[in-house]
């Protein structure tokens, strides 16, 4: 192969990798005007005592417990109320859960929340789910 030739194959070969990383971003991103690709981290904290099976605290002051550990990590939070079941052996056991929404954050400042969770509540763990999604913030039509 000719010098010349080898150059062009050079110059071609960068070019189709420039392409070819230009279209893997575009892919990756999110489209749209004010999207931004964001990871959401939901917590299952059942409220239950791991040793006993019964709740430490009342549904109320579960939340208002989890509610003041949240806010001091993360600033933000969003909790829904839930009802957790599962079946070991013969046994069913059922528990108030709080199930927990955290964005803007990383996985360990979720897992320091966890660590206090899991003590305050005095669970054996807690689920946490790791879901890529796009966040928006949209002030309306005119905003």
């Amino acid at each position: 192969m000719s010098k010349k030739s080898g150059i062009l194959v050079m110059i071609l070969s960068v070019a189709a990798m420039a392409v070819a990383i230009v279209a893997i971003v575009l892919v990756c991103l999110p489209a749209g005007s004010g999207e931004v690709g964001d990871v959401q981290y939901v917590v299952y904290l059942g409220t239950n005592d791991k040793d006993t099976n019964q709740p430490v605290f009342s549904p109320e002051e579960a939340k208002l417990r989890a509610e003041e550990i949240l806010i001091d990590r993360f600033g933000g939070y969003t909790i829904q109320e839930a009802d957790g079941g599962w079946i070991d052996g013969e046994t069913t056991y059922q528990e108030y859960t709080l199930v927990i929404y955290l964005s803007d954050t990383d996985l360990d400042q979720v897992h320091a929340a966890a660590d206090d969770l899991v003590e305050a509540f005095h669970q054996s763990s807690v689920l946490i789910q790791t879901n890529r999604t796009v966040t928006e913030f949209y002030s309306g039509a005119n905003g």
